[in-house]
């Protein structure tokens, strides 16, 4: 992916769509015009007009574009995506090992800590065009890189050595980051997440996100610690990072341990619906040896409330599983947990404080439990099919609409190679994309592209609609031509961009609203379908730029999992 196809009209770019469930429909700005030479428009067969091509460069804009609240909740679930870990050590691979985005006190220090993961040294990152982009953009100086060093990006440097006062030698500190054009002050990473994109020539790349949400750990929340990446994994995905084991996090080191999890997990949880039935959490233990969970604490972080877990039964059995029921005996005056979801953590507590360990499981909106399940070898959050408490939990929740087709990263020697999603309706009737609640018309969302549906947009039963960049405006009969699919498929177009890398991209339903007391609306939704798609995942290379696109094969659950999906030529519309 040395060669880079711009876009005729700009896009702006949401957050990771992982991060935010609720919104208040903001639209993000938009970039700047981009000349296209002669030579770099997509012709169509058998036609005098021309397809822009689409971007190849991932999330171009700024992250200030779509910034999800700290009210957020209901958020898509989250994936441990299975994936091959071998790099092409003839390149220089890029890694983000560490993030300060929220620091403790009332900070306002944030850095990111760079790294050569695998591959050749860097003479010159400056010739080489090593950046930052994303959530924040930053260019490197002309100096070298070496494997095996380590280099911090700062907002501010003079603060970041106050606060380092011993840094190992030759630790080198770059900064400040670039401003946010929005606000004309050196730009920030928002506290409830985004995605950090380190550029180097196209190649190598990576996108290393953050979040403040289940399951990401709250230590590294404004608590004292910084998120540590764990060595292996990708660096999209939650699992792949810890707390740091380190108060303030050890910048420049190549030794960072992360605090120990937790054996157990929280398991399923069904929400307080009123009039029908109690809630009730269910715990999971991993490990080898049972473990008394009496005295552990339970938070509720946008209810904000806090729970200790008591009762005559608190020992969850090794590899086995405890109900705990939402009464008064187990939860002092009674846990009641909103259909609207929420961010639920457990923490661990010995000697009347906690340890640190923890675990958390983001409460999707709906009367329906959530819990965590493993598809394929990939851990995955979601609203559950079927509710199993105090037994292995059943798939996640999914459909009508399903995510069929993902070409991410198109072909960048063919100018006729375009990014789409795909869309399919399974059910049994047509789906309208715009719900009527209370009398108030919400449209459907699909986080990772920034798109929302609109009034009349609709997808028959069996039925299929193409999503575009919104560069393509207006070229509904070339697109047409150029994939041969007929009217009966609808096309309509997003302004985000599909990261080259991967990421999540979710379908939601809206399922409910509550109005502010400055009169707008936060509106709470529903996942009909969701993946995190990997430009690692094995047998998928082809998928990668070469001209492939991800086609789905399955369709019992929600798309985590790389068994859910196989390389095959783009078929939008069929």
């Amino acid at each position: 992916m040395n060669t880079k196809k711009w876009l005729a009209v700009g896009t702006c770019v949401s957050v990771m769509g992982m991060f935010s469930a609720c919104s208040d429909d903001e639209s993000g700005p938009v970039n700047p015009p981009v000349e296209l030479s002669s030579s770099s428009v997509a012709t169509v067969p058998g036609s005098s007009e021309t397809l822009p091509p689409s971007s190849s460069v991932d999330n171009p804009t700024p992250s200030s574009a779509i910034v999800p609240t700290s009210s957020s909740i209901g958020a898509v679930p989250m994936s441990s995506s299975n994936f091959d870990d071998s790099l092409d050590v003839s390149i220089t691979n890029m890694g983000v090992s560490e993030i300060m985005y929220n620091a403790p006190d009332k900070s306002d220090l944030e850095w990111v800590e760079v790294y050569i993961k695998k591959g050749p040294d860097i003479d010159n990152m400056q010739l080489n065009n090593l950046r930052l982009d994303g959530a924040v953009n930053f260019a490197f100086p002309a100096e070298p890189l070496k494997n095996g060093q380590y280099v911090i990006v700062t907002n501010n440097v003079d603060l970041f050595k106050q606060t380092y006062k011993n840094l190992p030698a030759g630790c080198r500190v770059f900064g400040p980051w670039d401003k946010d054009p929005k606000t004309g002050a050196v730009a920030k990473l928002v506290n409830e997440g985004d995605v950090v994109d380190v550029k180097l020539k196209g190649e190598g790349d990576v996108s290393a996100a953050f979040s403040n949400e289940p399951p990401w750990p709250s230590l590294a929340d404004g608590n004292g610690r910084t998120l540590v990446y764990k060595g292996s994994g990708n660096e999209a995905d939650p699992t792949s990072w810890g707390a740091s084991a380190v108060a303030n996090g050890n910048p420049c080191s190549g030794d960072d341990k992360v605090l120990d999890a937790s054996t157990v997990r929280l398991n399923e949880i069904k929400p307080y619906v009123l009039g029908t039935t109690d809630g009730w959490i269910e715990l999971y233990n991993y490990g080898d040896a049972p473990v008394d969970v009496k005295g552990w604490e339970l938070e509720a972080k946008l209810k904000g409330k806090k729970w200790t877990v008591g009762g005559a039964n608190t020992v969850v059995p090794a590899k086995g599983y405890l109900l705990l029921e939402a009464t008064e005996a187990v939860f002092g005056d009674g846990l009641y947990l909103s259909t609207n979801g929420d961010e639920i953590y457990l923490y661990e507590v010995a000697g009347g404080a906690r340890t640190g360990k923890e675990t958390s499981l983001m409460l999707s909106a709906g009367q329906q439990s959530s819990g965590v399940v493993d598809v394929a070898g990939t851990t995955a959050q979601g609203a559950m099919a079927t509710e199993t408490p105090g037994a292995a939990n059943s798939a996640l929740k999914a459909g009508p609409i399903f995510i069929s087709e993902i070409h991410y990263h198109e072909n960048e020697q063919d100018l006729n190679d375009l990014e789409f999603l795909e869309l399919v309706n399974k059910g049994t009737a047509e789906v309208a994309l715009v719900e009527s609640i209370n009398n108030t018309p919400q449209g459907w969302k699909v986080e990772g592209i920034n798109m929302e549906f609109a009034a009349g947009d609709a997808i028959p039963a069996g039925g299929k609609m193409v999503l575009f960049g919104d560069s393509l405006k207006g070229k509904d009969a070339l697109l047409r031509a150029r994939y041969g699919f007929d009217e009966s498929v609808l096309i309509r177009y997003y302004a985000g961009k599909l990261s080259n890398r991967g990421e999540t991209v979710a379908v939601k339903k809206p399922y409910s609203f509550v109005t502010r007391s400055d009169g707008t609306k936060q509106w709470y939704y529903e996942i009909s379908d969701a993946t995190l798609y990997s430009d690692r995942w094995p047998n998928m290379g082809e998928t990668d730029g070469k001209g492939k696109s991800l086609n789905r094969k399955e369709f019992t659950t929600m798309g985590y999992g790389y068994t859910s999906w196989e390389a095959k030529d783009p078929t939008p519309g069929k």
